[in-house]
């Protein structure tokens, strides 16, 4: 007798009850007031995969969250700067870094390496819990995107690295465990299903009398999740995450050159390289294809028509930012008398430029076209 398929709940996979409960969900949310985006398929997924696709619970889950989200005034903490976090971080350090063989991001944290104390001399708890609100809010509008664009498939999961070697029983106080259970319930009851997989290492021998008493109150999806490992982790890590991927004090091959003292450098397709971010800036900096100013001007010396650009004053113009120049970085200078490929918008036919006579200005740059074109896109 053939096994029955088991649906996961996820984009792409759900059985025809899984989207009946879907469409029902959906429904609720547009009847509140819930605009799409952000709140799309994937991310009601998320919601109802914690509740079983059991439509009461999650609904009475997405209320509450909804209404955490206003309490918290979440998207305003999204965009601000959090004073003293930086510095604070030295006495809690974690991060995200870099990706797991999945295409994951991976969040490391060094519980062992924790100072409560030191720590609440820089920061309050509030902060610290908008802090760690505004990695959750970061998670799904760019390390998750970026993920899934570099992995060239949907990424909304992590691979999560608890580190606990130098914990000692007397430095794990009640106020550090209220710490660590507050991030917990952060992500528990209002970023669910992001866990993918969570490797907790260097395990000391409390820990695990404390576990056996704490699983039982793990829902059994989640407890499946988690890899409760003590110094010989490294087998069973390796099986998930690549050796150059992870920091040395892992066992991996990254060095604090990569991820920074105390944690401070994120790596990933997520962090821009400084080149990217200028040709970014660039790109931004210019008006888009609609918006751009082309118009037909006259040419005084011999009243054939040129093209106008609007482009930010630069010595220096690449394809990626201009894309009718030719696909190697050009100077200005020596675009002249060189021909280029554009396309006529009212003929709908390729053509070609000539530049000639190419001129700078502070805001613009033009050039002479053959005689018979009345318009040019660019492409």
């Amino acid at each position: 007798m053939p096994q029955k398929k088991t649906f996961s709940g996820y984009p792409g996979d759900c059985s025809p009850e899984q989207l009946q409960a879907l469409a029902q969900f959906r429904n609720k949310v547009i009847a509140m007031g819930c605009p799409n985006p952000p709140y799309d398929d994937a991310y009601l997924l998320r919601f109802l995969r914690a509740r079983k696709f059991d439509l009461k619970d999650t609904m009475e889950m997405w209320t509450n969250y909804i209404n955490w989200r206003r309490e918290k005034k979440v998207d305003e903490v999204y965009k601000m700067e959090i004073s003293g976090m930086k510095e604070a971080k030295q006495y809690y350090p974690h991060l995200y870094f870099r990706t797991d063989k999945l295409g994951r991001p991976i969040f490391i944290e060094r519980v062992g390496k924790i100072h409560f104390d030191k720590m609440m001399k820089i920061v309050s708890l509030e902060q610290i819990e908008k802090h760690f609100i505004q990695d959750y809010e970061r998670l799904l509008n760019e390390i998750f995107p970026a993920c899934s664009k570099a992995k060239g498939e949907v990424i909304q999961n992590t691979c999560y690295i608890m580190d606990m070697k130098g914990a000692a029983a007397k430095m794990m106080s009640s106020k550090v465990w209220d710490l660590l259970k507050m991030v917990s319930k952060i992500g528990q009851d209002y970023y669910p299903e992001i866990l993918g997989h969570m490797f907790i290492i260097n395990v000391p021998l409390f820990f695990y009398g404390i576990w056996n008493v704490v699983k039982h109150f793990v829902d059994e999806k989640t407890r499946k999740k988690i890899h409760i490992l003590g110094s010989g982790y490294k087998k069973e890590l390796f099986q998930y995450v690549d050796e150059k991927d992870l920091p040395d004090f892992l066992g991996g091959k990254a060095t604090e050159e990569d991820y920074g003292v105390n944690l401070t450098k994120e790596q990933g397709p997520w962090v821009q390289t400084e080149q990217q971010r200028l040709d970014d800036e660039m790109m931004n900096s210019m008006p888009s294809q609609g918006e751009a100013n082309r118009k037909i001007s006259t040419d005084a010396e011999d009243e054939r028509p040129s093209l106008v650009l609007d482009i930010p004053e630069t010595e220096q113009l690449r394809t990626k930012s201009v894309p009718v120049l030719p696909k190697s970085s050009t100077s200005i200078e020596s675009l002249n008398d060189m021909d280029m490929e554009g396309y006529d918008v009212a003929t709908e036919s390729p053509l070609k430029v000539r530049v000639k006579n190419l001129q700078i200005k502070p805001s613009s740059m033009s050039f002479n076209m053959l005689p018979n074109v009345r318009s040019i896109g660019v492409m």
